[in-house]
Formats: C-alpha cells, sequence, structure tokens
C-alpha cells in the first residue's frame, strides 16, 4: 500500500480547483434533473482535466459519464449534485437567515460529494498515466438523487456494464466505512379519476376521486400491523381535486413512497399497496391509474472492498481541523438539541459524547446501528457491480441531514477538508485495485456470494421515463 502518499499528494494538488467546483454547485442549488448550470460546470472540469465527457447519457440531459486511461480494469467513481427544495440559507453563519424565500440549498452536501469524487477521479488519472499502468478511471455525473433515481437509470441502460468496482461516498459527520444498509423503494403515484356533480343539489350523481384518496390512505394505515418492521410506506396528496368543498372532485393524486430492507420483499409490498389502492376506487365506484416514478435498490455490501477502504483510513487517520473550523461547529451544535447529538452517535453505533464538535477519529469498520438508514440509488448500482461507500466527516456532529444548519456549513474550510480527506481515500482504495488485480477478483466472488444466486429486477421498469422537468409539466 506504499502507492497511497503518493496518490494523497496528487489529491493536495488538485484540491483547490475542486474545492472551488464545490463552492461554485453550492452557490447555484438545483433539483431533481435541473442540474443545468451544475452538470455544466461538471463538464468544464471533466474537460479542463483532460477526460473523455459526454452529457445527457441514460436519457438524462444532465446525466454525465466521463472516462480517462486505456484497457485494463474499469474503476467507476460516482458523484451527485442535486439540491433540495426550501433549504436556501446563508453560507457561515449559525441562524436560520434564507438568501431566497422558499429557495433550494444543498442539504445533503451533494455540492461536495460531486467535487470529491471527481477531484479521486482526477488524482487516480494522473497516477494511472504516470506510472503507466493499464486501467480506466471512470466518473459518473449522477443527477437526481434525491427522489429521481438516476443510477437506476443508468443501470437500467447498460452502463455499468463493462465496470469492475464502483466506489462512492455520502457527506456525514463521521469518516468510516459503516454498514452497507439502505432500503429498497418505489415512489408511485396513483391517480384516481370520478365525476363532478354538485355536492348539494345532485351528491347522488358524483364519484369522489378524494374520497378514493382518503380510503386508500385508511387502508395502507391498517397494513402498517402486518407488514414488515423493517418497512416504511409514505405518502402526500399532490392533487386534492380542488379548493371548492361544494364541488365533487373528479380527479385526486395521490403519490406513495413504499420501502422495506430488501427490493425483493419492498416489491412484494407494492403490489400490496396498489390492491388497496383498487379497493378504494371500488368502494368509491372511481378509477385508479398508478405508474412507478423511481426506485431504488437496497445496499449489497462488499466485504474485500470495505476492509481496504477502511485498511485506507486507518493509515490516513481522521481529517484535521483547525480550532476555527471547531468553534464554528460548536456555534452549528448551540442551533440543535441534545437529542440531535445523541441521535447522530447512535446512528454509527457510537457512545454519544458531547465535547467532539467534529469528528476527530475513524468510526469503526461496518460501524451502525442498521436501523437509521434511508434510501439511495447506489443501491441499485451494488446490485449490478461490486460497491463501496464511505461516509466522509464533513459538518458538525448532530447536524440533521436536509437541514438549513447543513447548508450553512457547505462551503466551510471544515467541509473542504472533509472533501479533500475522503478523496484521499477513495482515490488510494482505486489505486489499490489497480495494482492488484486479485482484490478486484475478490470483490467479484464476494459479490456474487451476496447476491447468492438472486435475480436483479430493477425497481425501475422498461416502461418509467425519469421525471425531467418537461415531464412533469
Amino acid at each position: 500500500m506504499q502507492n497511497s502518499d503518493e496518490i494523497w499528494s496528487r489529491v493536495d494538488e488538485l484540491s483547490e480547483d475542486f474545492c472551488g467546483l464545490s463552492d461554485r454547485v453550492w452557490e447555484t442549488p438545483e433539483l431533481c434533473f435541473k442540474e443545468d448550470r451544475s452538470a455544466a460546470e461538471h463538464m468544464a472540469m471533466l474537460e479542463k482535466h483532460g477526460f473523455k465527457a459526454e452529457a445527457g447519457v441514460a436519457g438524462m440531459p444532465t446525466a454525465i459519464m466521463a472516462e480517462a486511461g486505456s484497457e485494463g480494469p474499469v474503476i467507476a467513481i460516482l458523484g451527485e449534485y442535486d439540491a433540495l427544495p426550501g433549504l436556501s440559507q446563508e453560507h457561515g453563519v449559525a441562524e436560520r437567515r434564507e438568501i431566497e424565500e422558499g429557495g433550494n440549498g444543498h442539504g445533503c452536501g451533494h455540492n461536495l460529494l460531486g467535487a470529491g469524487s471527481m477531484l479521486a477521479a482526477a488524482a487516480v488519472k494522473d497516477w494511472l498515466k504516470e506510472k503507466g499502468i493499464k486501467g480506466r478511471v471512470r466518473y459518473y455525473g449522477c443527477p437526481a438523487e434525491e427522489g429521481g433515481s438516476a443510477k437506476g437509470f443508468m443501470v437500467r441502460e447498460g452502463l455499468f456494464e463493462d465496470v469492475d468496482v464502483a466506489i462512492c461516498w455520502h457527506p456525514a459527520p463521521f469518516a468510516g466505512v459503516n454498514k452497507p444498509i439502505s432500503l429498497a423503494c418505489n415512489e408511485l403515484i396513483f391517480t384516481f379519476t370520478g365525476r363532478a356533480s354538485h355536492a348539494a343539489a345532485s351528491p347522488e350523481l358524483g364519484r369522489s376521486a378524494l374520497d378514493a384518496v382518503e380510503l386508500m390512505s385508511v387502508g395502507v394505515n391498517y397494513m402498517r400491523e402486518h407488514m414488515a418492521s423493517t418497512a416504511r410506506i409514505h405518502y402526500a396528496v399532490i392533487d386534492s381535486g380542488g379548493v371548492a368543498p361544494n364541488v365533487v372532485q373528479p380527479r385526486a393524486v395521490v403519490r406513495y413512497l413504499v420501502r422495506d430492507r430488501e427490493l425483493p420483499d419492498m416489491q412484494a409490498l407494492v403490489e400490496r399497496v396498489k390492491k388497496v389502492a383498487d379497493g378504494a376506487a371500488l368502494m368509491t365506484e372511481t378509477s385508479v391509474e398508478s405508474v412507478i416514478v423511481s426506485g431504488d435498490g437496497n445496499l449489497i455490501g462488499n466485504d474485500p472492498l470495505e476492509e481496504l477502504m477502511h485498511q485506507m483510513l486507518e493509515r490516513l487517520g481522521p481529517p484535521q481541523y483547525s480550532e476555527e473550523d471547531k468553534d464554528f461547529a460548536r456555534e452549528i451544535q448551540a442551533t440543535l438539541s441534545k437529542e440531535d447529538i445523541e441521535a447522530a452517535y447512535k446512528r454509527f453505533g457510537l457512545k454519544p459524547r458531547f465535547d467532539e464538535p467534529l469528528c476527530e477519529s475513524i468510526t469503526p469498520l461496518n460501524s451502525g446501528d442498521g436501523r437509521h438508514v434511508g434510501s439511495t440509488d447506489v443501491g441499485t448500482v451494488s446490485w449490478v457491480v461490486p460497491t463501496v461507500q464511505m461516509r466522509g466527516a464533513t459538518y458538525a456532529v448532530g447536524t440533521p441531514g436536509h437541514s438549513w444548519q447543513l447548508v450553512a456549513q457547505g462551503k466551510t474550510p471544515a467541509a473542504h477538508k472533509g472533501m479533500e480527506h475522503t478523496a484521499k481515500i477513495m482515490a488510494a482504495t482505486a489505486c489499490e485495485l489497480f495494482l492488484d488485480p486479485a482484490k478486484i477478483e475478490a470483490a467479484k466472488v464476494d459479490f456474487a456470494d451476496k447476491l447468492n444466486g438472486r435475480p436483479f429486477i430493477n425497481p425501475i421498469p422498461d416502461d418509467c421515463d425519469p421525471e425531467l422537468p418537461e415531464t412533469k409539466e
């Protein structure tokens, strides 16, 4: 593993450029499939650093695939750059202060995620060229992780078929390789169609689509007693049929998010939810149509890759922060509750402490309680190629995900240091794989063993298209 010091130096040499990229993406936060400026910034940086890049892959205008190197194994490094609605926030202040009322903000740190992954890829590209090693490093610019499942569409289009290993990360309060657990999910839209009528003069002629939505909700809530404890179901009424109570609503739309620990279990649960919708339509004499709009597989772990990445973390050690970094992190923590801070430790399976504003250690391998998990489209990738993911320490311990506090820290020196630290680990992991193809083969053996013959059924069906802006409109 003597390559690591050299690759880490390369990351240091390139980091200023990519911290700038991260900051520019932070300054132009864009939502699911609307990341035009962010994708353009990524394309410009890829071309600047000598990658052969293509935009608009897999039918998504803001999706990117770029490659450098020739022949040999293909190591993919995955990046993201989408933001969240309603989280506009000034940088570097520990109080709620919107830049734009109701505007967007990078409340999950994807400005750092994309730039950090590309930083790792650029360092590996230069290292491969100088060493004359056969191998290809490929950067995937993935839009719409927040609700769009772009990686699932990339998988469906075969963009990972020649990839040997995929590497990725996510901003977090701690640095380490935590348990590879996430929830498989599908997001569906149910549209009920009834018949309008005067609600007072001729109610018997109406068939209420809104009644059907409400009855579906009742039915799904009764289901909760009879589904696995690992399952989760959420919903939002996105069209209640109008604002006039004296009109029987002829149309109503509800959006459901169905999750479970394993992909086949989630897909079976979706079918049960569809039956509840059919029942609600039957009771109200309405009709219902459902369409899947996104979906993620659950994460499939890979022991050899996780052990290799953890070795790199132990060799490098945790990120190094200044007292100024810690002071601002304490200001952020002052806006949080004790429960927020405790929850951060519990999620990573660690003993809570209140004297650590920023991560100053490496978490144990596979740490995490396995309960406080969400969904990610990285999970779908992990069903088709050996995949490893780490957490990079970029914000104050206790900061809730999808919060203004996280947005406020997105351009801080601490965030940059955490991003650079993670880029070094990803780059060093990739280099070790290129140097020792036996490690790639070990990852593939473990991958096959983890799947254990289970067939992969993409949670995004063939007739599902990305929810592009023009599609939504």
